[in-house]
């Protein structure tokens, strides 16, 4: 379990909260606006009405005690901006800030954040990739260079053990996991035979994937 604080309760920090809920974390959660803490009042531990601009509130909420501390403001980037400044300034471990654009994104980096979340532009590539290749069902983008996908089992895997199609000395792609009946299985041997009723997941370079599965 970990102690978080979550700075803008709009709908991405509500649906932040939330997972975070599932997830079993304290959550602290800020934001200027009652109706917004109301409306997130279920999934956090506690929360506060207050302005994260203002120094003297944020040294109030004990910034150092956070393990993390989320700043979602989506409305007002000089407040997300200043925010962060003033959480990293306060001695918060690790700060992780929204963005809306890549100017933002290089901003927010500049003056400190940890780490910046660009939701748009994640949803985006997502979306592209989903909308134009029936077979992709997720992807997670690990870096520049490598990514995992969920993909159907091809006809032509179909039937093969993972030692007969040999895929990560031949491709460089490695299976990871297989999804039946909504079941996950990561627990995958050289004699485990893929079906047509199952899909995949598989981690590669983004090159070889794309060209492998027409992405």
């Amino acid at each position: 379990m970990k102690s978080v604080l979550l700075i803008g309760v709009g709908r991405f920090g509500k649906h932040i909260a939330m997972k975070l809920n599932d997830l079993n974390h304290e959550v602290l959660a800020v934001d200027l606006y009652e109706d917004r803490i109301n409306a997130v009042l279920p999934y956090v531990t506690s929360a506060q009405i207050g302005d994260s601009t203002n120094v003297e509130f944020l040294s109030s909420l004990g910034i150092r005690n956070f393990d993390a501390c989320i700043v979602t403001i989506g409305d007002d980037f000089q407040n997300s901006l200043q925010t962060t400044s003033l959480l990293k300034e306060l001695g918060a471990k690790k700060v992780i800030a929204r963005a809306a654009t890549g100017i933002q994104e290089k901003f927010l980096l500049q003056i400190g954040a940890d780490e910046v979340v660009y939701p748009e532009k994640q949803l985006a590539a997502w979306t592209a990739i989903r909308c134009t290749a029936d077979h992709i069902l997720d992807y997670i983008e690990l870096d520049d260079d490598y990514s995992i996908f969920e993909v159907s089992v091809p006809v032509s895997w179909s039937g093969k053990t993972i030692l007969q199609l040999d895929v990560r000395k031949k491709l460089g792609i490695n299976i990871l996991g297989i999804r039946k009946a909504g079941k996950l299985n990561m627990s995958i041997a050289p004699d485990t035979v893929l079906g047509t009723d199952s899909s995949i997941l598989i981690l590669g370079q983004h090159k070889v994937l794309q060209k492998y599965f027409h992405i």
